[in-house]
C-alpha cells in the first residue's frame, strides 16, 4: 500500500467533475471509481444492487421506507449479518469498507460518496473540490440530459441539497467549503481538459507522483 495514492473527488451537479476525473485516473492511469461502487458494494455484501442505488448519497438514519424497509429476502449466501433492516447508515458502512478495501489495494480516484472522509487516514491521498458557475452549469445539464434551463436549475438545486445533507451527514464537515479539500477548482474558468491539466499538476506535486 506504501506506494497506492488517491484522489478524492467532490463534485457539483453540471460542473463535469465525473468527466475531469474519469480523464485524469486514465492520465495517471489509476483505476476510477463512481457508479460502479454500487456494484462493487452489492457483490461484496450480498445484497440487490437496488438497495444501493435506493441509498445512492442520500444521508439518514431512518430506515429505508416500502420495499427497503421490510424483511428481505434479497440477501444471498455469504451476506454481511446486519440486521433483519436495512438503514442507510448500513449500507454506508458496507460502500465504505469496499472503498478502502480498493485503496489498500491499489491506487485510485474516487467520485464522491464522502470517500475523502473514508480516507481520511490514507497516508497519501489528495482531496479536490470541482464546482463550476450556475450558467456553466446549467448550459452544461441542457445540453448533456435534453432539458430547460428551468428544469436543469431544479435538478441543480435537489443534488446539492442531496449531497450536501450526505456528506455533512457523514463525514461532520462541509461540503463544497474550501476548508473541507486540498483543492477547490471552478471548471468554467478553465474548461474540462484544462481543469484536468490543472488538477493533475497539483496531484502530481503534492503526492510526489
Amino acid at each position: 500500500m506504501k506506494d497506492n495514492f488517491v484522489i478524492n473527488l467532490g463534485r457539483q451537479l453540471g460542473s463535469g467533475g465525473r468527466e475531469i476525473g474519469e480523464k485524469l485516473a486514465k492520465e495517471l492511469n489509476i483505476a476510477f471509481y463512481d457508479k460502479e461502487l454500487i456494484n462493487l458494494a452489492s457483490k461484496e455484501s450480498g445484497l440487490c444492487r437496488e438497495f444501493f442505488e435506493q441509498a445512492d448519497e442520500k444521508a439518514s438514519k431512518t430506515i429505508l421506507g416500502g420495499l427497503f424497509g421490510s424483511r428481505f429476502p434479497f440477501l444471498t449466501e455469504g451476506a454481511y449479518p446486519y440486521n433483519s433492516y436495512l438503514s442507510n447508515d448500513s449500507l454506508f458502512k458496507i460502500q465504505s469498507d469496499v472503498i478502502r478495501d480498493l485503496a489498500e489495494k491499489q491506487s485510485c480516484l474516487f467520485v464522491g460518496r464522502c470517500a475523502d472522509y473514508i480516507l481520511r487516514d490514507h497516508p497519501r491521498c489528495a482531496n479536490v473540490f470541482i464546482s463550476s458557475s450556475p450558467e456553466a452549469r446549467i448550459e452544461r445539464l441542457m445540453a448533456t440530459l435534453e432539458i430547460s434551463a428551468e428544469e436543469a436549475e431544479e435538478l441543480m438545486e435537489k443534488a446539492d441539497k442531496k449531497r450536501s445533507s450526505y456528506y455533512n451527514y457523514y463525514s461532520y464537515k462541509t461540503w463544497g467549503a474550501a476548508a473541507t479539500y486540498h483543492l477547490c477548482v471552478d471548471s468554467s474558468v478553465l474548461g474540462i481538459d484544462g481543469t484536468v491539466e490543472f488538477v493533475k499538476g497539483f496531484v502530481t506535486k503534492k503526492l510526489g507522483l
